[in-house]
């Protein structure tokens, strides 16, 4: 320890010196497990490290300062660095992998994605101006009612009226356009979201069903004047003294354009006239011909795909900026889920989107705009995992007031921190309202289900069925308040009979430090539901400590397990308790990253906080991954630095974090 310690005090050291600290170190406290005569635990030979291969493996450097950082390594049986070693390895490693990144000479590319369904509907109704939806989505959790979501007004109101899309049928009859039936859902990426372009695939049989799709939305008999915001001035023909061929290519140039998201050159538009004037000139009435027209343009994959051109034939070579098309299209798909608007199309197609004041201008605009509900129904509910809730069927012996009616008490659940998420955003509060709010929203019948963690319920308004009515109501008890204490966390995280304490540690690892462990080994036995006779008289966490014996099961339950024991005085379905069904004490103890200690779940918060600057940089991850569609590297580790940096400074204001988000290399650049 003094031989490594001394030589990283040492003055004027090089890059190789400072790679030469880590490998003493690493022999120290490393080689033991990672190691020739060790396991090489998790495939890592550490024996092989030298100078040149840290700064040639990115991936392994970033994983050595992840291990340091959250305190993973060595194991708690294991001889530890002191802290002033492992912050100034930390210290040392954190520019080398930055230079790496660099010396690389690129980030993952932003790739080639099909959109998902939920973009598709965005971008159909933009392009069209339809005053209705293509088709409902079960995905989208939350209908609003009464135009709630106003962005503008910075204010969320004190009262909204809502309804659940995935657990309640009534919430999917709504303005649509009749005969139109949505492609299938695309699933979630296990490395993230379902905008990831490795999971959006698109087969013979799938562009088959784009065409049939295209054509079954002009055809719609609610596709008319009435629905249809561009009607006059793209379907109606043109007055009889009017050059009809030369107004087609007018607005065909236009419409292109809008679809897609780039100015379109004249040989496409040559394409497109020349099949619409033949069949004018066959006698086809002039709105159906416009109808297969735009048909055939929503069914493009010019439209269905999102792509930066300049890659085209670029098979490496540095990163470099994207020109001002797609950073209009990254933006528009990034804050609003679909095709760019005008304003921005026409700043990009002047080449002034880019400037720095141009864009900070932009993206004020589009913050302030209500279509911002659409990045509130699509990213929330996934970084939180929140369609878990919907195959929760607690036992309804043990869990009576879960059920009502025909109904269950998690469409209720499901929308508390979504509001809480939108509020946020809107007021623009800083990101650790997330974690431990001081307010949240509650319908009457939330409020009766949280017990001694609920508020008055008040007037129970809206039926509480179809529309739930939610007020918003502060939290002075800090058991309850942020979205990880939700009755929604806690019981997608449980079983049908009994809290699940890795389940909860692990989702709490995946969203709230973007952090998710590894899948457990396939031959590890699940915990029973009910305790043996022989464990009547143990206690949860006393049941479970026999995983923590395999040693390929220790390393992550060291780090999972206080995480989701600190959450055990929450029942199945997010009620407080303080003992277990047979009187033992709940333990709700423990030490994140063995270094915060907790005693309870308010310390749990308190410590999540202590050190802000991880969330913030965890949510960050989370975004950027998001909003580029891909799996995040070791490349953009730099930018997440400064991404927190920024954020950190202007007091962890959630619009400051999108903004950085957006102003980060990664999102602005290609490779």
């Amino acid at each position: 320890m003094a031989t490594v310690t001394i030589a990283l005090n040492a003055v004027g050291d090089d890059a190789t010196q400072r790679e030469s600290k880590l490998v003493s170190a690493v022999n120290q406290y490393c080689v033991a497990c990672h190691g020739e005569y060790g396991d090489s635990e998790g495939d890592v030979d550490l024996t092989r490290l030298t100078a040149d291969s840290l700064t040639s493996d990115p991936e392994l450097l970033k994983d050595l300062l992840h291990v340091l950082d959250t305190r993973a390594m060595p194991p708690e049986d294991e001889e530890q660095p002191s802290a002033e070693l492992r912050a100034q390895l930390i210290s040392e490693l954190t520019p080398l992998l930055h230079a790496a990144a660099r010396q690389s000479n690129m980030h993952r590319r932003t790739p080639l994605r099909r959109m998902n369904r939920f973009q598709y509907n965005n971008a159909v109704i933009d392009l069209f101006g339809l005053n209705c939806v293509v088709f409902t989505l079960p995905e989208r959790a939350m209908r609003g009612y009464r135009e709630y979501f106003d962005p503008a007004s910075g204010k969320m109101p004190d009262s909204v009226l809502v309804g659940n899309r995935p657990l309640g049928k009534s919430q999917m009859i709504e303005p649509r356009l009749a005969g139109v039936a949505a492609f299938p859902q695309d699933l979630r990426a296990e490395h993230g979201y379902d905008n990831q372009a490795d999971h959006l695939s698109l087969s013979p049989l799938l562009m088959d069903e784009f065409l049939k799709l295209g054509q079954s939305i002009t055809e719609s008999p609610d596709f008319r004047p009435q629905t249809v915001g561009i009607w006059n001035d793209f379907f109606v023909a043109p007055a009889t003294d009017v050059d009809r061929n030369r107004e087609v290519r007018r607005r065909l140039d236009w419409f292109l354009t809008r679809a897609f998201r780039r100015p379109a050159d004249g040989a496409l538009i040559d394409r497109y006239v020349r099949y619409a004037d033949a069949k004018l000139q066959a006698g086809a009435d002039f709105v159906v011909v416009m109808k297969s027209v735009a048909a055939a343009t929503i069914s493009s994959p010019r439209f269905l795909y999102l792509y930066d051109k300049e890659f085209q034939g670029e098979p490496g070579g540095s990163s470099k900026p994207v020109d001002d098309l797609n950073l209009a299209s990254r933006l528009s798909f990034f804050l609003w889920g679909s095709i760019p608007d005008e304003e921005l199309l026409t700043l990009a197609a002047e080449g002034t989107l880019s400037n720095p004041e141009t864009l900070g201008q932009q993206i004020e605009r589009m913050l302030k705009d209500k279509k911002l509900k659409r990045f509130c129904d699509s990213f929330p509910t996934q970084w939180l995992q929140l369609d878990r809730i919907v195959s929760s069927v607690p036992n309804g012996e043990l869990f009576p007031s879960f059920y009502f009616a025909k109904y269950r008490l998690s469409m209720h659940m499901m929308l508390e921190p979504l509001l809480i998420f939108e509020t946020v955003l809107v007021e623009n509060l800083p990101i650790t309202q997330l974690i431990d709010s001081d307010f949240t929203y509650r319908s009457a019948k939330l409020e009766e289900a949280y017990g001694e963690l609920g508020n008055e319920p008040g007037e129970s308004t809206g039926g509480g069925v179809t529309t739930l009515t939610y007020r918003r109501v502060p939290v002075t008890d800090r058991r309850a308040g942020g979205v990880i204490t939700t009755a929604a966390a806690m019981t997608m995280t449980s079983g049908p009979e009994r809290t699940k304490p890795i389940t909860r540690g692990a989702w709490i690892a995946g969203v709230v430090f973007n952090d998710p462990p590894k899948p457990p080994p396939a031959d590890v036995p699940p915990l029973a539901e009910k305790p043996s006779a022989e464990e009547a008289n143990l206690t949860l966490r006393e049941r479970l400590a026999a995983h923590r014996e395999r040693s390929d099961c220790r390393g992550c339950h060291e780090q999972i397990d206080p995480l989701g024991f600190a959450l055990e005085n929450y029942d199945a379905i997010g009620r407080w308790r303080d003992t277990y069904e047979n009187g033992l004490e709940i333990d709700a103890s423990g030490q994140l990253f063995r270094q915060y200690k907790f005693d309870n779940v308010v310390d749990f918060k308190a410590a999540i906080l202590a050190d802000k600057d991880r969330f913030c940089r965890a949510l960050a991850g989370h975004l950027l991954a998001f909003a580029l569609a891909r799996e995040l590297g070791p490349a953009d580790a730099a930018a997440l630095d400064a991404i927190t940096a920024a954020v950190s400074a202007d007091g962890f204001k959630m619009q400051t974090l999108l903004r950085q988000v957006i102003l980060s290399e990664p999102f602005r650049t290609k490779s």
